[in-house]
């Protein structure tokens, strides 16, 4: 069933118009009629089952039915946020997607020194809007009860100082995995309860410099290895995900 999300409280029982872009989805693509029913999170990240209750020349209305259990919450118990240093072409919508299917709290992108890619001040704003999108899309496909956030950081040095309130920090550096290094992850992932949070930092293709997570070092950010492999920047966000989702989700 589709999953929805709405921007504004709605009472159950009570018709409501859809906006332009989940009326399109619901009745265009997926060819809803009257009585079609679909998932609502309402901006309190609870779930409603609701139906289509009309479709005419002014949109189409909805009306929730009522709450799914609480137990229907698809969310990490641990709250994950990745960084990544800017990557080249269409490799951020790769990371933003599939990052949002596997249970990311919020993607953060961030200039580093070897970053090729550039993200103009003028184009940023329309950049962001699109991975947006992206990220509401992903969370609809797969059930998420909140849409990630999406945002851009300007150098190594403001993502350090907005990101002090998380719990733990960890970056992944190739040459970690070069040294074999295997415990820090698994060390990470044990000190944290549900509830807490955890800001995963990596590279751009160039991969980060050795003052660079130096510099992350001093911020007690833990150098982490993910395995013997050396991986694509856009590869790496995901692999840490799934491994967080093993160790928190299934693992028991």
């Amino acid at each position: 069933m589709q999953r929805y999300f709405l921007t504004t409280k709605q009472l159950i029982k009570q018709p409501f118009y859809l906006d332009e872009q989940t009326a399109h989805h619901l009745v265009t693509v997926l060819r809803a009629e009257v009585g079609t029913q679909a998932e609502f999170v309402q901006p309190d990240q609870l779930v409603y089952l609701g139906h289509v209750s009309s479709i005419n020349q002014d949109g189409a209305q909805a009306v929730l039915d009522g709450p799914l259990a609480k137990s229907s919450s698809s969310e990490l118990p641990v709250s994950v946020s990745i960084a990544c240093g800017l990557p080249k072409g269409e490799k951020a919508q790769l990371i933003v997607q599939k990052a949002t299917e596997l249970g990311v709290h919020e993607v953060i992108f961030f200039t580093s020194q070897r970053s090729i890619a550039k993200w103009p001040a003028a184009k940023r704003a329309r950049k962001l809007e699109r991975l947006q999108q992206i990220a509401q899309n992903a969370a609809e496909q797969s059930h998420r009860n909140i849409v990630p956030v999406i945002s851009y950081s300007k150098s190594l040095s403001s993502l350090l100082d907005e990101t002090d309130k998380i719990t733990r920090r960890v970056v992944a550096w190739e040459e970690a995995a070069k040294q074999n290094e295997k415990s820090q992850l698994a060390a990470t992932f044990s000190e944290l309860q549900s509830g807490d949070s955890l800001l995963a930092i990596f590279g751009p293709e160039g991969g980060l410099t050795s003052d660079e997570v130096a510099q992350m070092q001093q911020k007690q950010v833990i150098v982490a290895g993910l395995g013997p492999r050396i991986l694509r920047t856009e590869t790496a966000p995901l692999y840490l995900l799934a491994a967080a989702s093993y160790y928190f989700e299934l693992e028991d």
